[in-house]
């Protein structure tokens, strides 16, 4: 998700940058999408099928490093119990419903979701990076 920031957190960190305003750290839910978000879109989140956004911590994140990091622990969603269709696109979210994107991408290779399908992106494979 190389520079993949939405426009709100373009400005939630420009602002925090100059000391405008404050951003509080939030929690980051993982979200799924089967059409994927932009800068400015929402893009179309999977639902149904026992489909919930994922909770991060800290330590489920490494740190920075070099401009980047990643997912330093598995992030495991719960087993689809209906079709999520095809998964195209991720997404970090600051709330698990509703919220604002604050980064998205679309995966290296889309995913067909059925029922009793379990998706998991295991250490690693979710990079976080700025130039």
């Amino acid at each position: 998700m190389a520079n993949n920031l939405s426009d709100y957190a373009e400005a939630k960190i420009l602002d925090h940058s100059v000391g405008k305003t404050s951003w509080t750290m939030p929690t980051i839910y993982v979200a799924l999408y089967t059409t994927a978000p932009t800068d400015s879109t929402a893009g179309t989140e999977v639902s149904g099928g026992a489909y919930a956004r994922v909770a991060t911590t800290g330590a489920t994140w490494s740190a920075a490093s070099a401009g980047a990091n990643a997912n330093a622990a598995d992030i495991v969603f719960p087993e689809a119990t209906a079709s999520w269709g095809v998964v195209t696109a991720v997404a970090l979210l600051d709330a698990s419903t509703a919220g604002n994107i604050v980064w998205y991408g679309t995966l290296t290779a889309s995913k067909t979701v059925d029922s009793g399908d379990t998706v998991r992106f295991v250490a690693g494979d979710l990079t976080l990076s700025l130039n």
